[in-house]
């Protein structure tokens, strides 16, 4: 059996998670139905363990705030004739713990032990805490 490995990527943007469902549910008309879609460039060599339970982390001013389950992939061809991958997401966003993250281009892999968890039920609309704090707990351990 093939463990899952996540991917990683920054909300360009968005200012918060909110920003992020707002955008999504104004692109609902383009998308399958119960699907958000974002498009990249590369496509990712390991997408066996994408499909097999892998997530999109969204990096939100810094600091991963929310994910997204990873449906399918597509190969696409934009209109200037270039192939790209379209990420198929679950429609719903999982607030997860707030972990600082430096900026970087297009997206990377996240193994599952590194990545945040989702936030309790109850607890998914409470503020992240502000990058530089996050950072500093992340620092000392307690993220």
């Amino acid at each position: 059996m093939v463990g899952h490995i996540n991917l990683i990527k920054l909300c360009v943007g968005a200012d918060s998670v909110e920003d992020l469902a707002d955008w999504q549910i104004s692109q609902r008309a383009r998308w399958p139905e119960g699907r958000a879609i974002h498009t990249t460039r590369m496509w990712p060599r390991r997408e066996a363990e994408i499909l097999a339970g892998g997530s999109l982390y969204w990096v939100i001013k810094g600091a991963v705030l929310a994910r997204q389950r990873i449906l399918a992939l597509e190969r696409v061809i934009g209109t200037d004739g270039i192939e790209r991958c379209a990420i198929h997401l679950d429609a719903e966003i999982h607030r997860t713990e707030a972990a600082p993250r430096r900026p970087f281009q297009g997206w990377r892999y996240l193994n599952p032990d590194e990545s945040p968890r989702d936030l309790p039920k109850g607890r998914e609309r409470e503020e992240a805490l502000p990058p530089d704090l996050a950072r500093a707990l992340a620092d000392i351990g307690l993220r």
